[in-house]
């Protein structure tokens, strides 16, 4: 009786896994701008969706509460790339580093803007106006409040519109803004999850 619901179980998140993939990876790649890391991210958040997965099963909305997973774990990455990044420059601190040019605002990429927004306004930005999801849901992957989502959601869209320049930002989103590369960790976390392999997309 017991392997015939672990059996269940098992088929159920797989069809989860292959319906979402593609989207959670899309958006780790949004948030962080790494499509290696993107790849990584999706994989350890549904590692942990299936260790969890009769809570996530038995959730109202298990696609919010991945995305959710998602984008706390790029939240801890994006950190953990601060703090490396602060270590590595006081290490080189007294070496001169080569500066940008300040003119190259005017042709800053949407990925590239993404990345100077902070990471709420970031979230909010790429799931209401990449992923085209509602304020409920989005509010409800982040775990904050409709008006928070608003009002991030608007002040990111200025913030955006202000480096890009005011026409059509959200269109761009869509054409500059890929899904990353699939890589061989999707095998991976197949085979630790119990499937057999087969195509990750």
């Amino acid at each position: 009786m017991g392997t015939v619901v672990d059996d269940a179980a098992s088929v159920e998140f797989h069809a989860f896994f292959e319906r979402h993939y593609a989207e959670l990876s899309r958006l780790a790649y949004l948030l962080t701008g790494e499509s290696d890391t993107a790849d990584d991210l999706a994989a350890d958040a549904l590692l942990a969706l299936w260790h969890r997965w009769d809570r996530v099963r038995a959730a109202d909305h298990p696609a919010a509460y991945a995305r959710g997973v998602v984008a706390n774990l790029a939240r801890s990455r994006i950190r953990s790339a601060v703090r490396e990044r602060r270590r590595i420059a006081l290490f080189w601190s007294q070496r001169e580093e080569n500066t940008e040019n300040p003119d190259v605002a005017g042709v800053v990429d949407v990925q590239g803007a993404l990345r100077r927004l902070p990471f709420r306004k970031r979230a909010c930005v790429v799931l209401r106006h990449a992923f085209d999801l509602s304020e409920k849901d989005t509010a409800l992957a982040l775990g904050v409040s409709v008006g928070t989502v608003k009002s991030q959601t608007s002040k990111g869209m200025a913030e955006l519109q202000r480096l890009l320049g005011t026409q059509g930002v959200p269109q761009r989103m869509h054409a500059a803004v890929g899904a990353p590369r699939c890589s061989p960790v999707v095998e991976s976390l197949r085979a630790r999850t119990g499937e057999g392999g087969g195509r990750d997309r």
